[in-house]
């Protein structure tokens, strides 16, 4: 099943909400230091609300962590950002894909964006709309994956 994955996530709200989808949807989430919030932080669990029991979550002091821990359990890097090469909705997503997020002020850096295996981006009709929210376009991404891969019926 596809994980997701938040980079340096500063806006416990955001995080919060993006843990009731993945506890929703039994999907296993990823926090990657340094958060902007501590866990512990009030906001971030009052928006998750009462579901942080069900959220499978893990993290990782430092984006170097992670890397290890992903060399472990294998999969491919899918990077969300607004210079992705394809759309999220026309990419094929497979079980083992890991959605990578960047921090709600400057996305995903170019370096983990350079060593991710695939970029999408979120289409828009308005072009001065500079993107979406982090929940909402984690939410999108991990629906559509969960879609295209059966998960949902």
């Amino acid at each position: 099943m596809p994980q997701v994955v938040l980079v340096n996530p500063q806006i416990p709200p955001n995080t919060g909400n993006i843990a009731r989808t993945c506890a929703a949807t039994g999907t296993e989430l990823h926090l990657v230091g340094p958060l902007g919030f501590e866990i512990s932080d009030r906001y971030l669990k009052r928006a998750g609300l009462d579901y942080w029991q069900w959220v499978k979550l893990h993290y990782h002091a430092s984006f170097e962590a992670f890397q290890t821990y992903h060399h472990q359990r294998g999969g491919r890097w899918i990077g969300f950002s607004t210079s992705g090469v394809c759309s999220y909705i026309k990419f094929e997503f497979a079980p083992d894909d890991w959605l990578l997020f960047g921090c709600e002020t400057a996305g995903l850096p170019p370096d983990i964006l350079a060593a991710c295996n695939h970029t999408v981006y979120i289409p828009m009709a308005q072009p001065h709309v500079r993107s979406l929210n982090l929940s909402v376009s984690a939410a999108l991404g991990l629906f559509e994956a969960h879609r295209q891969l059966g998960y949902l019926e």
